[in-house]
């Protein structure tokens, strides 16, 4: 009966971990860049896009090439908040992973 009981504190402590670290991600912001900066996006945690920056110079160039670089330094921004969050949904988790627990990102 003793282990169970610990198994369900351990869950429990779990559960407030990850519901931490789901805050936490939320306030996660990540930058993209592409195009030797002449693109700038920031994604907030929950992937919805918070900025974008354009440069002037950057709008000379063909239409083609500027949406290009769009997609790029939104990949670029996407990756970089995978990585945060993976990183946070660790220190919650201690490290352990969770099967079958995937983002959608």
């Amino acid at each position: 009966m003793t282990d169970f009981s610990k198994i369900l504190d351990k869950a429990k402590e779990l559960e407030t971990k990850m519901k931490e670290s789901q805050e936490k991600i939320k306030s996660i912001r990540a930058e993209g860049i592409s195009g030797s900066n002449s693109i700038k996006i920031i994604l907030d945690g929950e992937g919805e896009m918070q900025t974008i920056e354009i440069s002037d110079e950057i709008l000379k160039e063909e239409k083609s090439i500027v949406e290009d670089l769009i997609v790029a330094a939104h990949n670029n921004a996407k990756a970089q908040l995978k990585h945060k969050t993976t990183e946070e949904i660790s220190k919650a988790t201690g490290g352990l992973g969770i099967p079958g627990f995937k983002w959608p990102l």
